[in-house]
Parts: C-alpha cells; sequence; structure tokens
C-alpha cells in the first residue's frame, strides 16, 4: 500500500515550474515595457540636453568661473578677485556706451524688422504667380555671409563715394556722415540687419498665417471686411504668438550683433569715438585687445542678464497683450 501510495500520488512540482518561469517571464517583459514607455521620451529627447550641455551650458559656467579670476591670454588663469572685474566694467563709461550703442541698433533694425516681415508676408500669403520663386528669394539674404553682407553695405554707405550719398546729393540733398554721426552708423547697421532677417523672419509669419483657418476669413468676407479690415483684424491677432516668438528671438539676436558692426568698422572699435561699439564688439576688445579675459567674461556675463531680463520682459508684456485679447 505505501508503494502503491507512492505511485499514484501526483509530484507537488509536475507543471508548476514551467508555469512559474512563464509568470517571470511575462512580469519581467511588463517592466521593460513599462521602462520603455517612461524613459523613451527621455532617451529621444536626451541628444538635443547633451549636445546643450557641451556647447551651451558648460561655455555659460566656464565664462563665469574666468569671470571671477584675473584671466589673461599668456598666464591663464590668475588670482581668485571674486566680484571686482565687474565692479571694474560697471564704472568705465566705454561699457555704458557700448550698452546705449547696443539697444539704439537693437530698435533700429527689430522694430522695422518684424513689421516689414509681417507685410511681405501677408503679400506671399496672396495669389500671387510664382509664389514658390519669391518665397524663395526672400530667403536668399539670410543665406549669404554676414561678412559679405557687412562688406557690400559698407561700400554702401561710405561717406566719400557711397552709393546711398551719391542718390542723395543726386536729388538735392547733403550727404549723410554714416561712420561719424552715431545716429546714421546706428541706422546704417540696422540696414544691414534688417537686410539678412527679414525674410527669414517673414517665412515665419507666412507660415503661421496659412495655418490661419480659411473659413475665418470667409466669415470676415460676408460681414462686410475688406482686404484691409480682414489683415488688422483677422490675420494680426492670429498671429500673436508667432509674433511672440519673433520678437523674443529678435531681442536675443538684435542684442548680441556683432559681424555686422564689426565689418562696418576699420579700427576695430566701433568707430574713431566708439560711436557704434557694440556690447559684443567691447567684448572683443577686451578679450583679444587687452587680452583680459576675466573683465571680458564679465561683460559677457552682463550681457547674458540683460538679455534673460529683457527677453522676460517681453515675454510677459506679449502674454499679457494675448490674454486681453483672447478676452475680448
Amino acid at each position: 500500500m505505501a508503494v502503491t501510495d507512492r505511485v499514484q500520488s501526483p509530484h507537488p512540482t509536475d507543471g508548476q515550474a514551467p508555469r512559474e518561469k512563464s509568470v517571470k517571464r511575462l512580469a519581467f517583459s511588463q517592466k521593460v515595457s513599462k521602462w520603455d514607455v517612461r524613459l523613451s521620451p527621455y532617451l529621444y529627447i536626451s541628444p538635443f540636453f547633451l549636445l546643450f550641455a557641451v556647447t551651451g551650458l558648460f561655455p555659460l559656467l566656464y565664462t563665469a568661473w574666468v569671470s571671477l579670476h584675473d584671466w589673461n591670454l599668456i598666464g591663464g588663469q590668475g588670482a581668485f578677485t571674486g566680484l571686482e572685474n565687474f565692479q571694474f566694467v560697471l564704472a568705465q563709461p566705454f561699457f555704458w556706451n557700448a550698452v546705449g550703442n547696443t539697444f539704439s541698433i537693437f530698435l533700429l533694425s527689430s522694430v522695422p524688422q518684424v513689421v516689414i516681415a509681417i507685410a511681405i508676408a501677408a503679400v506671399l500669403d496672396a495669389n500671387l504667380r510664382a509664389r514658390t520663386f519669391w518665397r524663395m528669394g526672400v530667403l536668399v539674404p539670410f543665406v549669404v555671409a554676414p561678412v559679405a553682407v557687412g562688406l557690400i553695405f559698407n561700400n554702401l554707405f561710405a561717406d566719400q563715394a557711397g552709393l546711398v550719398n551719391e542718390l542723395l546729393t543726386g536729388i538735392g540733398l547733403d550727404p549723410v556722415r554714416w561712420h561719424s554721426d552715431s545716429l546714421a552708423s546706428h541706422a546704417a547697421i540696422a540696414t544691414m540687419v534688417n537686410f539678412r532677417w527679414t525674410g527669414y523672419n517673414a517665412l515665419i509669419f507666412l507660415a503661421a498665417m496659412q495655418a490661419v483657418p480659411r473659413d475665418v476669413y470667409e466669415a470676415a468676407t460676408i460681414d462686410g471686411a475688406g482686404r484691409l479690415r480682414q489683415f488688422f483684424s483677422v490675420t494680426v491677432p492670429m498671429l500673436r504668438p508667432t509674433i511672440i516668438f519673433v520678437v523674443i528671438t529678435a531681442t536675443i539676436g538684435g542684442l548680441q550683433i556683432f559681424d555686422e558692426a564689426r565689418v562696418f568698422d576699420q579700427a576695430g572699435l566701433g568707430g574713431a569715438d566708439r560711436q557704434w561699439q557694440t556690447l559684443t564688439m567691447y567684448i572683443w576688445e577686451l578679450g583679444w585687445g587687452q587680452r583680459n579675459f576675466g573683465r571680458a567674461s564679465a561683460v559677457a556675463w552682463l550681457l547674458f542678464l540683460i538679455i534673460v531680463v529683457i527677453a522676460l520682459a517681453n515675454f510677459l508684456i506679449t502674454r499679457r497683450i494675448a490674454s486681453q485679447g483672447g478676452r475680448r
């Protein structure tokens, strides 16, 4: 009986080991699937953050470290000076002159640039012949190298034999001293910036205009609104998010202007009296002219803080305008 009972009784582990293995495999695959869902988005966007950390964040932090030291080109890192470089820079009249020139050129370039870009985008959005040709044509100035644009406009705005002064004298006006007067030099440099970036921003506005639902225009037409009324009452309000984006990017780029102002100069200081020396040109003078990278880094960080403050102010103002328009 004992032998029979032992033979007839099933083994307690028969069939359970394979089931346990399959259950473990299923649980592991479910965990892997959950990890994939949670981690995959971060892996997809990680190349951007890695690239930003190498090319953006590290130089920014390293510049802050350099600004706190007596750092020159030959000796390298010197003694820790704390905020002495910032104190020295803020006490220099050249720094405040560069701040004023930067904001003057920025305003003369950014404000007309946005207005003209919206107008060009409205024309390109109309039923034109060879629309693709004209849309590609407005992007050509952006493709041209900034140095080439600067050299061409430097000759156009030459004081003695420039084409612009020749046209002014031809209609009986006095020639303008583009390289001597501060406001004239700022206007000439702003013209270079507008020439290069207006078409680029026009294509951004054009893409936003094409995203506006056409039934909105049809409803406005039924209500009796003409094209001009539709532009100001329908198109411009619908472009508010894009305008915010363009204004912020124009602010960041406009406050860092260097190429056009540097090529417009022959001596490298922004004119004989530094009448168009921008902050980036002042950084170049301190770093490569005076070989003092500590002070140059201090100016770079001050410029970074100015850009952050202005960009935040632009964002808050434009967002408030957009929210008020939405409530209406």
